[in-house]
């Protein structure tokens, strides 16, 4: 019998917390995106690939408009672990693409190489079957709700092994942010 899960720090309801002039705001999901391939992968000044997931390394995060400090904030993540897009790189600011499409700039040491993503993050209520193996005929072990945070160990063939408090399985590749269809990862 499977069992489902929750994301273990971000409610379902909301994506992104937003802190704007001292008060938090919570934003709804109305506006959603969808995965995007790595279409015109380059390698960035830091001789990584870009575009690129990472995840947010501080329990907050401001992202600015530019890429300085003297840039305005434009908000600020406060949740450590979430997937974000690198889609450019500037001296030591990346600039960045979140599950929803925003973009501005991070400083890169606020930045992690630790592969983690979100479980369908554009969909309201579908459950996502984890599976005992890398097949779609595999056990289902457990049900994801959209929006848990799950941490990446591996993917190939369309499929990735991710595993958080009380889970450990394999998800269809398509099913996530924070991977390109297709990619491989390797632990």
């Amino acid at each position: 019998m499977a069992r489902s899960i929750s994301g273990a720090r971000i409610p379902l309801r909301f994506a992104a917390r937003l802190v704007l002039c001292g008060m938090v705001l919570f934003v709804g999901l109305s506006n959603t995106a969808l995965p995007v391939a790595a279409q015109g992968t380059t390698t960035g000044a830091t001789g990584l690939p870009v575009p690129r997931f990472v995840s947010l390394k501080s329990d907050r995060v401001n992202v600015r408009v530019g890429p300085s400090r003297d840039h305005d904030i434009a908000w600020t993540f406060v949740q450590s672990g979430l997937p974000v897009e690198i889609i450019q790189e500037f001296e030591n600011w990346r600039r960045i693409r979140d599950w929803e499409g925003k973009q501005g700039w991070v400083f890169h040491s606020l930045l992690s190489g630790r592969r983690t993503a979100l479980v369908t993050p554009w969909e309201k209520r579908d459950l996502t079957p984890l599976r005992a193996r890398s097949r779609s005929d595999a056990d289902i072990v457990a049900e994801l709700q959209p929006f848990v945070l799950t941490s990446v160990t591996e993917c190939a063939g369309g499929w990735c092994r991710v595993n958080g408090e009380n889970y450990d399985g394999w998800l269809d590749q398509t099913r996530l942010f924070g991977v390109y269809p297709d990619e491989i990862v390797e632990d």
